[in-house]
C-alpha cells in the first residue's frame, strides 16, 4: 500500500475539482459522440469551458484557443446534429486526407514557430500540432466523417505526452481514455454505416 501511495506522490498528481469535472464531462462527451448522441455537445460545452481556464493557467496558449474553438463548435455541432436532414456517417477520399495532413502540418510548423518566438508558450510545436489537428478532427466529427476517429487516436496519444509534461496528470489520463474510446468510436461508426446500408 505504501508503494502505491509513493507512486502517486512521485507523480505529483493534482486532483483539482475543476480538472476532475472537466475530465468527467470530456469522457461523457466522447462516449456520447461515439454513440452518435446529440447530447454529447452539451457535455462538450461544459468540459471546454473548464479547460479554457485550465489551459490558460498552464500557459498552453494554442490549446486555450482550441478550447474556445471547441466551445463554438459545441453549439454548432448541436444544431448540425439536430437539423431535419441529419448528416449521415461518410468517409473522405485518401487524397483529401493527404491534403488535409499536408496543410495541417504546414500550419502546425508556422503556429509553433510563432508561439516559440513571441510568447512564453510551453512546448509550442507539440501544442500547435494538437491544436491544428484537433480543429480539423472536430470539424470532421460535426460532418460525421468516419476518419475523424483515426485522427483523434493520434492526437490523443500526443496530448498524453503534452499534458503529462505540464503536470496535468489527470488530464493526461483522460487522453489515454480518449484514445481507447476513439478506437471504440471508429468501430461503432463502421457498424452504423453497415446498419444504414
Amino acid at each position: 500500500m505504501e508503494e502505491i501511495i509513493q507512486i502517486f506522490s512521485d507523480l505529483q498528481i493534482q486532483w483539482s475539482v475543476i480538472e476532475t469535472l472537466a475530465v468527467l464531462f470530456s469522457i461523457i462527451y466522447v462516449v456520447l459522440a461515439a454513440k452518435e448522441n446529440t447530447w454529447c455537445w452539451g457535455a462538450a460545452a461544459i468540459s471546454v469551458s473548464l479547460y479554457i481556464y485550465i489551459c490558460f493557467t498552464a500557459k498552453l496558449y494554442p490549446e486555450t484557443g482550441l478550447q474556445i474553438f471547441y466551445l463554438i463548435m459545441a453549439v454548432f455541432g448541436y444544431f448540425m446534429w439536430n437539423k431535419e436532414n441529419k448528416e449521415q456517417i461518410k468517409e473522405w477520399s485518401e487524397l483529401k486526407h493527404l491534403i488535409i495532413i499536408l496543410i495541417g502540418s504546414i500550419t502546425t510548423f508556422f503556429m509553433g514557430y510563432y508561439f516559440s518566438i513571441y510568447t512564453d508558450s510551453q512546448m509550442p510545436i507539440v501544442d500547435s500540432f494538437t491544436t491544428v489537428f484537433s480543429i480539423i478532427a472536430t470539424y470532421m466529427v460535426i460532418k460525421k466523417v468516419l476518419g475523424n476517429w483515426l485522427y483523434w487516436i493520434v492526437i490523443d496519444a500526443v496530448a498524453v505526452y503534452l499534458y503529462f509534461s505540464r503536470d496535468l496528470h489527470l488530464t493526461s489520463l483522460l487522453f489515454v481514455a480518449y484514445a481507447i474510446i476513439a478506437v471504440y468510436g471508429y468501430f461503432s461508426w463502421i457498424q452504423r454505416i453497415k446498419t444504414n446500408d
